[in-house]
């Protein structure tokens, strides 16, 4: 099913990509806008891992550094037949984690010193076995996809209102008001692409986590992690990218509720945590 995902993600965000190299830039645009989408694609595929780590300044670990979250993730893997990924380690005091990479064989997991100082020994596992449960079930890869593409649909939406805005985008919009066109293109074309990602963001929440509780078999473990990881965001917040806040466990931007709920990256915890216990508390 993930792997459908990943696929229709990429078509949808590539079409859409497309269409909007069309709208700015006729012909030439959509031909370029095609360009883009394959190298973003290429490099989403390749790269998406290391570029998301490096944002992060996170820094890899050895068993001898972090023994605690070592023998964790063994036991994980053992259970979930994974290859041990790579672990890494995010310099901040904001609790935290997530996984990423392109497929088991190529994941890496990374946690925040915050985490490591907050959670005890069942619920670190319950969050490792949370993020190996997105590897597991190869929804790291539909992340990726989603961030870069993302990013890439705001990037030519912005180039078209630049282009709008100097006379570029074909003569319709000259006589038609290119600039009010180019505007109302830098807002629709985000919001549409962030509505897709959050989409399949939200779903691949719940998925982890009934993953991850499967494989510790506590799934108040997890259940406990989750509420402290929600209390301690808010009172140390993390400085993340909104095109890959939904890598995260935890969402490092909360919305203050109304519409900002329309684009969380994440569902809400006390309906996670429900879904987890049968209650929205612990």
């Amino acid at each position: 099913m993930n792997t459908f995902k990943s696929t229709l993600l990429l078509v949808l965000l590539t079409v859409f990509l497309i269409l909007i190299g069309a709208r700015v830039g006729g012909r030439n645009g959509m031909v370029l806008a095609f360009i883009l989408s394959g190298a973003f694609n290429f490099g989403t595929y390749f790269f998406s891992d290391k570029i998301a780590l490096k944002m992060y300044n996170a820094q890899s670990v050895t068993r001898e550094q972090l023994p605690r979250a070592y023998a964790a993730v063994e036991r994980l893997t053992a259970k979930q037949g994974l290859p041990m990924p790579k672990i890494y380690v995010l310099p901040t005091e904001s609790p935290n984690a997530f996984a990423t990479g392109r497929n088991p064989q190529h994941a890496s997991v990374a946690v925040t010193h915050g985490i490591l100082q907050l959670l005890d020994d069942e619920e670190l596992e319950g969050v490792l076995a949370h993020e190996l449960g997105h590897v597991r079930n190869r929804d790291i890869l539909t992340s990726s996809i989603a961030a870069t593409l993302a990013g890439a649909i705001t990037m030519v939406a912005r180039m078209g209102y630049w282009a709008s805005l100097f006379g570029g985008g074909g003569g319709r919009d000259r006589r038609g008001g290119g600039g009010l066109s180019g505007l109302l293109m830098i807002i629709v074309a985000p919001i549409a692409a962030s509505l897709i990602q959050l989409w399949i963001s939200r779903t691949r929440e719940f998925e982890a986590d009934a993953t991850g509780a499967a494989t510790t078999g506590n799934p108040y473990a997890l259940a406990r992690a989750l509420q402290k990881l929600e209390d301690y965001s808010k009172r140390i917040p993390m400085q993340a990218s909104p095109s890959n806040a939904h890598l995260f466990i935890v969402a490092p931007m909360l919305g203050s509720g109304g519409i900002g709920k329309l684009f969380s990256t994440h569902p809400p915890m006390k309906e996670r945590i429900q879904r987890l216990i049968g209650r929205d508390h612990i």
